[in-house]
Protein backbone atom coordinates (compact mmCIF):
# COMPACT_ATOMS: atom_id res chain seq x y z
CA UNK A 1 0.00 0.00 0.00
CA UNK A 2 2.86 2.33 -0.10
CA UNK A 3 2.51 3.87 -3.29
CA UNK A 4 -1.44 4.72 -1.75
CA UNK A 5 -2.58 8.34 -0.97
CA UNK A 6 -5.41 8.08 1.68
CA UNK A 7 -7.68 11.20 1.76
CA UNK A 8 -9.19 11.45 4.99
CA UNK A 9 -12.36 13.65 5.12
CA UNK A 10 -12.59 15.68 8.17
CA UNK A 11 -14.80 19.00 7.55
CA UNK A 12 -17.73 18.16 9.10
CA UNK A 13 -19.77 19.59 11.01
CA UNK A 14 -21.76 17.52 12.98
CA UNK A 15 -24.23 19.30 14.10
CA UNK A 16 -26.29 16.06 15.18
CA UNK A 17 -23.78 16.01 17.96
CA UNK A 18 -24.78 19.16 19.38
CA UNK A 19 -21.98 20.79 22.28
CA UNK A 20 -19.42 18.23 21.54
CA UNK A 21 -18.76 19.73 18.15
CA UNK A 22 -19.63 23.22 18.87
CA UNK A 23 -16.08 23.60 18.71
CA UNK A 24 -14.23 21.66 16.98
CA UNK A 25 -14.61 19.41 14.29
CA UNK A 26 -16.68 15.84 14.51
CA UNK A 27 -13.52 14.04 13.41
CA UNK A 28 -11.84 16.05 16.73
CA UNK A 29 -14.71 14.58 19.38
CA UNK A 30 -12.92 12.69 21.63
CA UNK A 31 -13.47 8.58 22.26
CA UNK A 32 -12.72 5.72 24.04
CA UNK A 33 -11.29 7.04 26.84
CA UNK A 34 -8.14 8.75 25.37
CA UNK A 35 -8.70 9.04 21.78
CA UNK A 36 -10.62 10.93 19.25
CA UNK A 37 -12.53 9.87 16.35
CA UNK A 38 -9.98 10.35 13.74
CA UNK A 39 -7.39 8.62 15.25
CA UNK A 40 -9.42 5.22 13.78
CA UNK A 41 -8.68 6.48 10.50
CA UNK A 42 -5.42 7.29 11.14
CA UNK A 43 -4.42 4.31 12.87
CA UNK A 44 -6.20 2.05 9.95
CA UNK A 45 -4.00 3.76 7.70
CA UNK A 46 -0.75 3.06 9.21
CA UNK A 47 -1.66 -0.60 10.43
CA UNK A 48 -2.44 -1.39 6.53
CA UNK A 49 0.69 0.23 4.73
CA UNK A 50 -0.36 3.24 4.13
CA UNK A 51 1.87 6.19 4.93
CA UNK A 52 0.94 8.86 3.06
CA UNK A 53 -2.01 10.56 4.31
CA UNK A 54 -4.25 14.35 3.13
CA UNK A 55 -6.32 15.40 6.08
CA UNK A 56 -9.02 17.51 4.56
CA UNK A 57 -10.67 19.97 7.37
CA UNK A 58 -12.96 22.82 7.04
CA UNK A 59 -14.90 23.34 9.98
CA UNK A 60 -13.02 24.68 13.52
CA UNK A 61 -9.97 22.82 12.24
CA UNK A 62 -8.30 23.83 15.10
CA UNK A 63 -8.03 21.13 17.69
CA UNK A 64 -7.96 18.37 14.61
CA UNK A 65 -4.59 20.16 13.75
CA UNK A 66 -3.19 20.35 16.73
CA UNK A 67 -3.93 16.94 17.97
CA UNK A 68 -2.39 15.34 14.92
CA UNK A 69 0.28 17.85 14.31
CA UNK A 70 3.20 16.55 12.42
CA UNK A 71 1.78 12.57 13.00
CA UNK A 72 4.43 11.30 15.16
CA UNK A 73 1.57 8.96 17.42
CA UNK A 74 1.21 7.17 13.92
CA UNK A 75 4.84 7.14 12.75
CA UNK A 76 3.87 9.36 10.00
CA UNK A 77 6.40 12.00 10.53
CA UNK A 78 8.75 10.59 7.83
CA UNK A 79 10.99 12.63 5.07
CA UNK A 80 9.06 10.83 1.93
CA UNK A 81 6.02 10.59 3.71
CA UNK A 82 3.72 11.79 6.33
CA UNK A 83 0.49 13.79 6.93
CA UNK A 84 -0.79 16.61 5.14
CA UNK A 85 -3.74 19.32 6.70
CA UNK A 86 -5.53 21.17 3.53
CA UNK A 87 -7.97 24.00 4.27
CA UNK A 88 -10.00 25.35 1.94
CA UNK A 89 -8.22 28.38 0.24
CA UNK A 90 -10.99 31.50 0.13
CA UNK A 91 -9.81 34.28 -2.83
CA UNK A 92 -9.21 31.80 -5.46
CA UNK A 93 -11.41 32.00 -8.77
CA UNK A 94 -11.58 27.88 -8.15
CA UNK A 95 -11.62 27.76 -4.25
CA UNK A 96 -14.64 27.88 -2.05
CA UNK A 97 -16.13 26.20 1.01
CA UNK A 98 -16.71 22.68 0.47
CA UNK A 99 -19.54 21.66 -1.25
CA UNK A 100 -19.67 18.04 -0.52
CA UNK A 101 -16.53 14.79 -0.27
CA UNK A 102 -16.03 15.19 -3.89
CA UNK A 103 -16.11 18.82 -4.07
CA UNK A 104 -13.05 18.77 -1.18
CA UNK A 105 -11.08 16.30 -3.15
CA UNK A 106 -11.18 18.59 -6.53
CA UNK A 107 -10.54 21.92 -4.71
CA UNK A 108 -7.04 19.99 -3.72
CA UNK A 109 -6.88 18.46 -6.70
CA UNK A 110 -3.60 19.85 -7.69
CA UNK A 111 -1.98 18.12 -4.40
CA UNK A 112 -3.37 15.26 -5.64
CA UNK A 113 -1.77 15.94 -9.10
CA UNK A 114 1.48 16.99 -8.17
CA UNK A 115 2.05 13.46 -5.94
CA UNK A 116 2.12 10.35 -8.33
CA UNK A 117 0.48 8.13 -6.91
CA UNK A 118 -0.93 4.76 -8.34
CA UNK A 119 -4.12 4.26 -5.55
CA UNK A 120 -6.16 7.00 -4.39
CA UNK A 121 -7.74 5.62 -0.83
CA UNK A 122 -10.87 7.77 0.38
CA UNK A 123 -12.39 7.80 4.44
CA UNK A 124 -13.87 9.48 6.68
CA UNK A 125 -12.35 10.83 9.69
CA UNK A 126 -15.80 10.43 12.07
CA UNK A 127 -15.91 6.59 12.10
CA UNK A 128 -15.31 3.97 14.19
CA UNK A 129 -13.73 0.39 13.31
CA UNK A 130 -10.74 -1.13 12.58
CA UNK A 131 -9.92 -2.09 8.90
CA UNK A 132 -7.16 -3.85 6.41
CA UNK A 133 -7.43 -1.54 3.49
CA UNK A 134 -5.02 -3.82 1.61
CA UNK A 135 -7.82 -5.80 1.34
CA UNK A 136 -9.43 -3.25 -0.49
CA UNK A 137 -6.65 -3.21 -2.88
CA UNK A 138 -6.94 -7.10 -3.15
CA UNK A 139 -10.70 -6.74 -4.39
CA UNK A 140 -9.11 -4.30 -7.02
CA UNK A 141 -6.73 -6.38 -8.04
CA UNK A 142 -8.57 -9.46 -8.57
CA UNK A 143 -11.11 -7.96 -10.43
CA UNK A 144 -9.30 -5.38 -12.46
CA UNK A 145 -11.54 -3.07 -10.79
CA UNK A 146 -11.26 0.80 -11.25
CA UNK A 147 -12.83 1.45 -7.58
CA UNK A 148 -13.92 -0.17 -4.75
CA UNK A 149 -16.56 0.66 -2.37
CA UNK A 150 -16.25 -0.68 1.19
CA UNK A 151 -19.70 -1.94 2.25
CA UNK A 152 -21.63 -3.78 5.18
CA UNK A 153 -24.78 -5.50 5.88
CA UNK A 154 -27.39 -3.58 7.98
CA UNK A 155 -30.60 -4.01 8.70
CA UNK A 156 -33.18 -2.94 6.43
CA UNK A 157 -34.96 -0.47 8.66
CA UNK A 158 -31.81 1.59 9.03
CA UNK A 159 -30.74 1.59 5.51
CA UNK A 160 -32.46 4.30 4.63
CA UNK A 161 -29.90 6.12 6.40
CA UNK A 162 -27.03 5.31 4.14
CA UNK A 163 -26.03 4.63 0.60
CA UNK A 164 -27.54 1.37 -0.62
CA UNK A 165 -25.53 -1.15 -3.29
CA UNK A 166 -27.31 -3.21 -5.78
CA UNK A 167 -24.91 -5.85 -6.65
CA UNK A 168 -23.82 -8.73 -9.38
CA UNK A 169 -23.25 -12.45 -8.58
CA UNK A 170 -19.64 -11.53 -9.03
CA UNK A 171 -19.71 -8.24 -6.44
CA UNK A 172 -19.60 -5.62 -9.32
CA UNK A 173 -22.03 -2.99 -8.52
CA UNK A 174 -24.59 -2.02 -10.63
CA UNK A 175 -27.27 -0.17 -8.30
CA UNK A 176 -26.29 3.02 -6.34
CA UNK A 177 -28.89 5.00 -4.24
CA UNK A 178 -28.00 7.40 -1.28
CA UNK A 179 -30.24 7.38 1.40
CA UNK A 180 -33.22 5.75 -0.32
CA UNK A 181 -36.16 6.29 1.18
CA UNK A 182 -37.74 2.65 0.06
CA UNK A 183 -34.15 0.70 -0.03
CA UNK A 184 -33.91 -2.16 -2.37
CA UNK A 185 -31.18 -3.51 -0.75
CA UNK A 186 -29.70 -4.06 3.20
CA UNK A 187 -26.36 -3.40 1.80
CA UNK A 188 -24.44 -0.30 2.47
CA UNK A 189 -21.78 2.15 1.72
CA UNK A 190 -19.20 3.22 4.10
CA UNK A 191 -18.28 5.58 2.92
CA UNK A 192 -14.89 4.18 1.93
CA UNK A 193 -13.84 4.34 -1.39
CA UNK A 194 -10.12 2.98 -2.93
CA UNK A 195 -9.92 4.28 -6.68
CA UNK A 196 -7.21 4.01 -9.44
CA UNK A 197 -5.72 6.65 -10.32
CA UNK A 198 -7.14 7.21 -13.41
CA UNK A 199 -9.99 6.40 -12.15
CA UNK A 200 -10.16 9.27 -9.15
CA UNK A 201 -9.00 11.71 -11.57
CA UNK A 202 -12.41 10.64 -14.19
CA UNK A 203 -14.40 11.12 -11.14
CA UNK A 204 -13.17 14.81 -10.50
CA UNK A 205 -14.02 16.46 -14.04
CA UNK A 206 -17.60 14.99 -12.76
CA UNK A 207 -17.75 17.83 -9.59
CA UNK A 208 -17.75 20.80 -12.43
CA UNK A 209 -20.77 19.69 -13.36
CA UNK A 210 -22.39 19.94 -10.29
CA UNK A 211 -21.97 16.34 -8.78
CA UNK A 212 -20.29 17.52 -5.50
CA UNK A 213 -20.61 14.38 -3.34
CA UNK A 214 -18.78 11.00 -3.55
CA UNK A 215 -22.13 8.92 -2.60
CA UNK A 216 -25.11 10.89 -3.94
CA UNK A 217 -23.17 11.62 -7.47
CA UNK A 218 -19.67 10.47 -8.07
CA UNK A 219 -20.39 6.51 -7.37
CA UNK A 220 -24.03 6.34 -8.87
CA UNK A 221 -22.16 8.00 -11.88
CA UNK A 222 -19.04 6.10 -11.99
CA UNK A 223 -20.68 2.48 -12.24
CA UNK A 224 -22.03 2.81 -15.52
CA UNK A 225 -18.98 3.89 -16.93
CA UNK A 226 -16.12 2.03 -15.15
CA UNK A 227 -15.89 -1.16 -13.10
CA UNK A 228 -16.86 -0.31 -9.60
CA UNK A 229 -16.56 -3.64 -7.10
CA UNK A 230 -17.57 -3.74 -3.29
CA UNK A 231 -15.13 -5.05 -0.72
CA UNK A 232 -17.99 -6.34 1.96
CA UNK A 233 -16.45 -5.45 5.72
CA UNK A 234 -17.95 -8.00 8.94
CA UNK A 235 -16.60 -6.48 12.13
CA UNK A 236 -17.68 -4.13 13.87
CA UNK A 237 -17.77 0.19 13.12
CA UNK A 238 -19.93 2.62 14.08
CA UNK A 239 -20.20 5.93 12.73
CA UNK A 240 -21.18 8.00 15.76
CA UNK A 241 -22.95 11.13 14.26
CA UNK A 242 -25.62 11.49 16.74
CA UNK A 243 -25.27 11.88 20.39
CA UNK A 244 -27.38 8.32 21.00
CA UNK A 245 -24.92 6.65 18.69
CA UNK A 246 -21.94 8.14 20.29
CA UNK A 247 -22.69 7.48 23.64
CA UNK A 248 -23.58 3.67 22.64
CA UNK A 249 -20.45 3.50 21.25
CA UNK A 250 -18.61 4.59 24.12
CA UNK A 251 -20.88 1.63 26.37
CA UNK A 252 -20.07 -0.67 23.84
CA UNK A 253 -16.38 -0.71 25.00
CA UNK A 254 -17.43 -1.41 28.90
CA UNK A 255 -18.79 -4.99 27.98
CA UNK A 256 -17.23 -8.04 29.73
CA UNK A 257 -16.18 -9.06 25.67
CA UNK A 258 -16.48 -6.02 24.20
CA UNK A 259 -17.15 -6.27 20.34
CA UNK A 260 -14.61 -3.71 19.38
CA UNK A 261 -11.28 -4.36 20.87
CA UNK A 262 -8.92 -1.59 22.03
CA UNK A 263 -6.47 -4.25 23.01
CA UNK A 264 -5.50 -6.03 20.15
CA UNK A 265 -1.48 -5.66 20.35
CA UNK A 266 -1.31 -6.57 16.11
CA UNK A 267 -3.70 -3.83 15.58
CA UNK A 268 -2.49 -0.61 17.63
CA UNK A 269 -5.12 1.92 17.87
CA UNK A 270 -2.33 5.14 18.54
CA UNK A 271 -3.26 9.03 19.39
CA UNK A 272 -1.83 12.07 20.88
CA UNK A 273 -1.72 12.34 24.62
CA UNK A 274 0.35 14.19 27.72
CA UNK A 275 2.42 12.47 29.74
CA UNK A 276 -0.04 11.82 32.91
CA UNK A 277 0.70 10.17 36.42
CA UNK A 278 -0.74 6.85 37.47
CA UNK A 279 -4.86 6.40 37.49
CA UNK A 280 -5.32 6.38 41.51
CA UNK A 281 -8.47 5.31 43.32
CA UNK A 282 -9.50 3.40 46.51
CA UNK A 283 -10.32 -0.46 46.32
CA UNK A 284 -14.07 -0.86 45.67
CA UNK A 285 -14.70 2.54 43.97
CA UNK A 286 -14.86 1.54 40.30
CA UNK A 287 -16.72 -1.11 38.34
CA UNK A 288 -16.61 -1.66 34.78
CA UNK A 289 -15.15 1.52 33.58
CA UNK A 290 -12.17 2.55 31.53
CA UNK A 291 -10.04 4.87 33.19
CA UNK A 292 -7.59 6.65 31.60
CA UNK A 293 -3.96 7.53 33.11
CA UNK A 294 -3.97 10.44 35.60
CA UNK A 295 -6.84 10.47 37.14
CA UNK A 296 -8.10 10.70 41.30
CA UNK A 297 -11.08 8.87 41.87
CA UNK A 298 -12.33 9.79 45.25
CA UNK A 299 -15.95 8.75 44.90
CA UNK A 300 -17.35 5.96 42.88
CA UNK A 301 -17.92 4.78 39.13
CA UNK A 302 -19.98 2.63 37.60
CA UNK A 303 -20.16 1.35 33.86
CA UNK A 304 -18.83 4.69 32.81
CA UNK A 305 -15.71 6.24 30.26
CA UNK A 306 -13.30 8.36 32.52
CA UNK A 307 -10.74 10.29 29.91
CA UNK A 308 -7.54 11.37 31.44
CA UNK A 309 -6.56 14.06 34.19
CA UNK A 310 -10.65 13.73 35.70
CA UNK A 311 -10.66 14.07 39.42
CA UNK A 312 -13.90 12.86 41.11
CA UNK A 313 -14.44 14.03 44.91
CA UNK A 314 -15.60 12.01 48.07
CA UNK A 315 -19.32 10.73 48.07
CA UNK A 316 -19.65 11.29 44.86
CA UNK A 317 -21.11 8.70 42.22
CA UNK A 318 -20.46 8.92 38.32
CA UNK A 319 -23.09 5.99 36.93
CA UNK A 320 -23.33 5.40 33.38
CA UNK A 321 -21.29 8.47 31.93
CA UNK A 322 -18.69 9.74 30.35
CA UNK A 323 -16.62 12.29 31.47
CA UNK A 324 -14.13 13.94 29.23
CA UNK A 325 -10.24 15.24 29.86
CA UNK A 326 -9.21 17.04 33.74
CA UNK A 327 -12.92 17.63 34.53
CA UNK A 328 -12.82 17.85 38.12
CA UNK A 329 -16.09 17.05 39.89
CA UNK A 330 -17.00 18.00 42.81
CA UNK A 331 -17.77 15.81 46.59
CA UNK A 332 -21.00 14.98 47.25
CA UNK A 333 -22.29 14.71 43.26
CA UNK A 334 -23.90 12.58 41.37
CA UNK A 335 -24.10 12.15 37.49
CA UNK A 336 -26.16 9.40 35.68
CA UNK A 337 -26.11 9.06 32.30
CA UNK A 338 -24.25 12.15 31.57
CA UNK A 339 -21.71 13.33 29.14
CA UNK A 340 -19.59 16.23 29.83
CA UNK A 341 -17.40 17.55 27.77
CA UNK A 342 -13.43 18.49 28.69
CA UNK A 343 -14.22 22.24 28.67
CA UNK A 344 -14.61 24.01 31.76
CA UNK A 345 -17.22 26.03 30.35
CA UNK A 346 -19.23 23.20 28.57
CA UNK A 347 -22.76 22.09 29.88
CA UNK A 348 -23.19 18.24 30.96
CA UNK A 349 -25.31 16.81 28.34
CA UNK A 350 -27.64 14.15 30.01
CA UNK A 351 -29.25 10.82 28.41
Amino acid sequence: MRNTLAIILAGGKGERLAELSKRRAKPAVPFGGRYRLIDFSLSNCVNSGVFNVAVLTQYRPRSLANHIGIGRPWDLDRSHAGVDILQPHLGYSDSDWYKGTADACYQNRTFVASRNFEYILILAGDHVYAMDYSLLRKVLEVKRADAVVATLRVPRADATRFGTLELAPDGRIIGFEEKPPIPKSDMASMGIYLFTRQCFLDALQLVPQGKYDFGQHIIPSLITTHRVYCYIFEDYWRDVGTLDAYYDANMDLLADLPSFNLYDAEWPFRTYTRDYPPARFPAGAVYRSLIAEGCNIQGRVRNSVIFPGVSVGPDTDILDSIIMDECQIGSRCRLDRAIVDKEPSSATIPF
